[in-house]
């Protein structure tokens, strides 16, 4: 994303930490308060030790998604699985937008970037604390967003690495560098203790999209809590 675009912000509001009881009010109630985004966390008990909801969950939510004016909202799918190409499609039908995946989860990253794309979906490459942005130098014309990861994936609630904002700076380097080349806009999305005291900062290292879980659901939304939740981040992020 280059620098004029860069303070074009999203908040993905991510319902792993929602209330299951009510998922669909739940997405409603977050896309009226301002989200941008639903962030849909996909864990297997196998690449990561949780285990979450599918492909008709998504499918389900998809009608739920509109944002205040009725069009659709972007679902954006996060596959904690492995392996994930067979997953893909069942995704893509139910209704994804973005799908991204851990590279070590895949044999063949580049064909399952190809993947996603042929079945409609914009693609996206997720980064663990400890993998190397390495995996990017050969698939940037295949990648919409990027997702540094400033948690270790399997559960909502923990606190920020400081570290990812190190890797955070170097995607933007990237990205910028890519764009500058191509003129092709990638989204650099953070996940993981996104908070309303440290957003600023995070958005000061790159990100331009961020998942935040725990920050809005924990709030109670009966007193306008996700919408106070959401205004409090852009309000820092102005300061950014």
């Amino acid at each position: 994303m280059d620098a004029l675009n860069r303070r074009d912000y999203r908040i993905a509001a991510s319902i792993l930490s929602a209330d299951f009881a009510r998922l669909g009010d739940e997405v409603q109630h977050v896309l009226a308060a301002g989200a941008d985004f639903i962030h849909f966390d996909v864990m297997d008990n196998h690449y990561v030790p949780n285990l979450t909801i599918g492909p008709m969950v998504c499918k389900a939510l998809r009608p739920h998604a509109k944002r205040p004016d009725g069009t659709p909202a972007t679902i954006d799918v996060h596959l904690m699985v492995k392996p994930v190409d067979r997953i893909v499609p069942d995704f893509a039908a139910a209704g994804a937008d973005i799908i991204s995946f851990h590279p070590e989860a895949s044999d063949h990253v580049d064909r399952t970037l190809g993947l996603i794309r042929e079945h409609g979906c914009k693609a996206g490459l997720v980064f663990n604390p400890a993998t190397p942005l390495s995996y990017l130098d050969y698939v940037m014309d295949r990648i919409d967003l990027i997702l540094v990861m400033s948690v270790n994936p399997g559960f909502g609630g923990q606190s920020f690495i400081d570290e990812a904002l190190v890797k955070l700076n170097d995607a933007r380097a990237r990205i910028d560098a890519y764009a500058a080349r191509t003129g092709r806009t990638i989204l650099l999305e953070v996940d993981g203790g996104v908070k309303v005291d440290n957003i600023a900062r995070i958005a000061a290292a790159g990100a331009c999209t961020f998942v935040a879980g725990s920050a809005v659901f924990g709030s109670p939304d009966a007193d306008g809590g996700y919408r106070d939740v959401v205004n409090k981040m852009r309000d820092a992020l102005a300061t950014a």
